[in-house]
C-alpha cells in the first residue's frame, strides 16, 4: 500500500533526522537535544498509525501499551523547551517547568493501569475502578483541547527574544507548522468525539502531510540555519580576529628605494602590497580572484604579477593565493570558538570554489584532510 509506504518513510526520516541532530557536534546543543526529541515523537506517532492500519494490535497485542499513551502531549512541551532554549531565555533555568510533562506521565500511567487489566490480564479492575479510570479519562481529553492549543502560544511569546534574524525567521517557521498540525489535531478530535463524525481519513492525512512537512523544515531550516550562522562568525573571523595590519600608513607611504620598486626580491613594491591585500585586506576570500584581477589591482600586467609570485616565493599564483586561505582555515580549526563550525563553510568563506578544489588543496599543503587535521588538534 502506497500509503504506508510513505508513513514509513517518514518514520525512518524521522529516525535519521533525530539521530544526526543529536549526534553530530555540529548541532551538538540542548535546544537541539529538544528539537529532536519533538522529532522522535512525531515519529512514535506515525509508528502507531501504521500499527493500527496494519493490523498489528491484533497480532501483537502489547502494542496497545504504546498506543494508548498519548504522545501528542510530548510534542509541544519540546517546542517550548527548543524555543527557549534557542532564545536563551532565564525562563529555561526554572524547574516548575518540568511540570510540562506531567500531561504525559498522566496519559501515560492511566492507560497502562488500564492496559495491565484489558491488554496484559494481569489483574481484573473492579466496576468501581472502571468508573474512576472514565473520569479520569475526561480529565485526560479536558487537558488535550487546552493544555496544547496554550503551550503553544505560550511558546510563541518567546520567540521575539532571539536577535538573530535567521534564528527569529526558522522559529516562526518551525512554531507555525507545529502549531498549526497540532490544532487541526485537536479540532478533528474535537468533531469525532462531540459530533461523532467518521474522521480518520482525515487523520491519516493529517498525520502524514503533516510529518514530511516538520521533518522537511526542520532538516531545511536547521542546517541553512546553521550554515547561515558559520558564515556570519567565519566572516567576522577573516575580517576581525585574522586583521593583521601590514603597515600603519598607506601603502603608497612605503619607505622603498626607487631602484628596488621594479626588483624582484621580497621588498619589491608590488609585491608588498600584495602582501598587504591579502594580509590585511583579506583579498583571498574573493573566490573569484585571479592574476587579472590582482594585476589591475596593482597597475602592472598578469604576467609580471605571476614572475613576481613564482620568483620571490618559488611557487605559483593559486598555490600563493590558496596558502592564505588554508592558514584562515587553519586558524579556526584551532580556535576552539569554531570547533563546532562547518569545515565546508570555512573553506568557502576562505575563498575556496568548491569542496573539491578546498580538500584537494588544504591536503596537499598540510598532509591531511581538514577533518582530520581538526581530529589532530583536539
Amino acid at each position: 500500500m502506497i500509503y504506508i509506504t510513505f508513513l514509513n518513510i517518514a518514520i525512518f526520516q524521522g529516525i535519521v533526522l533525530g539521530f544526526i541532530i543529536l549526534k553530530s557536534p555540529l548541532f551538538n546543543s540542548t535546544s537541539n537535544k529538544y528539537l529532536a526529541s519533538a522529532i522522535f515523537t512525531l515519529s512514535i506517532l506515525l509508528l502507531n498509525l501504521v500499527f493500527e492500519i496494519g493490523e498489528a494490535y491484533n497480532s501483537f497485542p502489547f502494542l496497545r501499551f504504546i498506543d494508548d499513551v498519548e504522545w501528542a502531549f510530548l510534542l509541544p512541551a519540546f517546542i517550548f523547551f527548543f524555543i527557549v532554549n534557542k532564545v536563551d531565555h532565564s525562563i529555561k533555568e526554572k524547574k516548575i517547568l518540568l511540570l510540562l510533562f506531567f500531561p504525559f506521565l498522566y496519559s501515560a500511567i492511566l492507560n497502562i493501569i488500564y492496559d495491565l487489566d484489558v491488554v496484559a490480564g494481569f489483574y481484573k479492575i473492579p466496576d468501581s475502578g472502571i468508573a474512576i479510570i472514565d473520569t479520569l479519562s475526561q480529565i485526560e481529553l479536558f487537558l488535550a483541547f487546552t493544555f496544547i492549543p496554550s503551550l503553544l502560544l505560550y511558546s510563541f511569546s518567546f520567540i521575539k527574544y532571539s536577535e538573530d534574524i535567521h534564528e527569529k525567521r526558522w522559529l516562526l517557521i518551525l512554531w507555525s507548522i507545529v502549531s498549526t498540525l497540532l490544532f487541526l489535531w485537536v479540532a478533528v478530535l474535537f468533531i469525532a468525539i462531540f459530533f461523532q463524525y467518521d474522521v480518520s481519513f482525515t487523520m491519516k492525512l493529517l498525520a502524514l502531510f503533516g510529518t514530511f512537512l516538520i521533518h522537511w523544515t526542520t532538516y531545511v531550516g536547521i542546517f541553512k540555519y546553521k550554515l547561515a550562522v558559520d558564515k556570519d562568525g567565519i566572516h567576522n573571523f577573516l575580517n576581525k580576529d585574522l586583521a593583521v595590519s601590514y603597515s600603519n600608513v598607506e601603502i603608497d607611504a612605503i619607505h622603498i628605494k626607487e631602484e628596488n620598486k621594479e626588483s624582484i626580491t621580497p621588498d619589491n613594491l608590488y609585491f608588498q602590497k600584495l602582501e598587504f591585500l591579502c594580509k590585511d585586506q583579506h583579498i583571498y576570500t574573493d573566490s573569484t580572484l585571479s592574476r587579472e584581477k590582482i594585476a589591475e589591482e596593482l597597475g602592472i600586467s598578469a604576467g609580471y604579477v605571476s614572475q613576481i609570485v613564482n620568483t620571490i616565493t618559488g611557487d605559483n599564483f593559486a598555490n600563493y593565493i590558496n596558502q592564505y586561505r588554508i592558514e584562515a582555515v587553519k586558524e579556526m580549526i584551532s580556535n576552539s570558538e569554531y570547533e563546532n563550525y562547518n569545515l565546508l563553510t570555512m573553506g568557502l568563506e576562505s575563498g575556496f570554489t568548491s569542496k573539491t578544489t578546498f580538500y584537494k588543496a588544504f591536503k596537499k599543503a598540510t598532509g591531511q584532510t581538514p577533518n582530520e587535521y581538526r581530529n589532530s588538534k583536539k
